[in-house]
This record gives structure tokens, C-alpha cells and sequence, in this order.
């Protein structure tokens, strides 16, 4: 339950929070192979398929910058299991972060049809 807490609240912090100018980008990374290893690695079990959320925190669309990510899958509270250098490559981290970015945002509600005819 605390981890949920943490993570929801870097996330909020995260989206609300406009990328940094002089922070350094996110390293490149690969979105195709980025797929791959998140669900090969099983990331999918508890962020879902399309980094939704679920059992683990939503991490997509729209993820925490990328120093923030990296340092809790390196270092994580809670009951994540650490995914270390040796776990996880550098590049296999940015691949992943590149999948989660490539990840587009939900529509808006107001944009479904269905949804907006239900009260007329």
C-alpha cells in the first residue's frame, strides 16, 4: 500500500511537473525491442500490458522522467524487486523507457461517442 502511495505520487509529481531544460534527455533507446523485454522480463504482470497499471503503479503514458525511473527500478521501495545493472542492462532501461514513452494517451472521454450520447 505505501509503495502504491509513493509511486502514485512521484507519478503526479511527474506529470505535473514540465521537463527539465537543463536536465540531460532520456538516453535513446529502441520502443520495439523496449516491448520485448517488458514483457519478456514479466514487467506486464503487475504494470499491465500497456504500463496501465494494476497489481504495480501506472507507468504509462506519459512516465516519470527518465533519472527517476531509472533509479527506482535500480532502488525500489516497497515490494518491487530490484532490477540491478546486472538484471537489467543501461540499454535494455532506456529501450524500455522508450517503449513506455511510445505508449499513446487514452482518449478523452469527451471524444466517445458512446459517452457522450448517454445523457441524451
Amino acid at each position: 500500500m505505501r509503495l502504491l502511495l509513493l509511486i502514485t505520487i512521484a507519478s503526479l509529481a511527474g506529470a505535473q511537473t514540465p521537463p527539465s531544460r537543463s536536465g540531460a534527455a532520456p538516453p535513446a533507446g529502441d520502443a520495439r525491442n523496449g516491448k520485448k523485454i517488458f514483457e519478456s522480463y514479466g514487467c506486464y504482470q503487475c504494470h499491465g500490458h500497456a504500463g496501465q497499471g494494476g497489481a504495480g503503479a501506472r507507468i504509462a503514458p506519459r512516465p516519470i522522467p527518465f533519472a527517476a525511473f531509472s533509479r527506482y527500478v535500480r532502488q525500489p521501495a516497497g515490494e518491487m524487486p530490484p532490477y540491478t545493472a546486472k538484471v537489467v542492462s543501461d540499454k535494455e532501461l532506456a529501450d524500455i523507457y522508450a517503449f513506455l514513452e511510445s505508449i499513446p494517451a487514452p482518449p478523452t472521454a469527451n471524444s466517445i461517442p458512446l459517452l457522450n450520447s448517454a445523457g441524451k
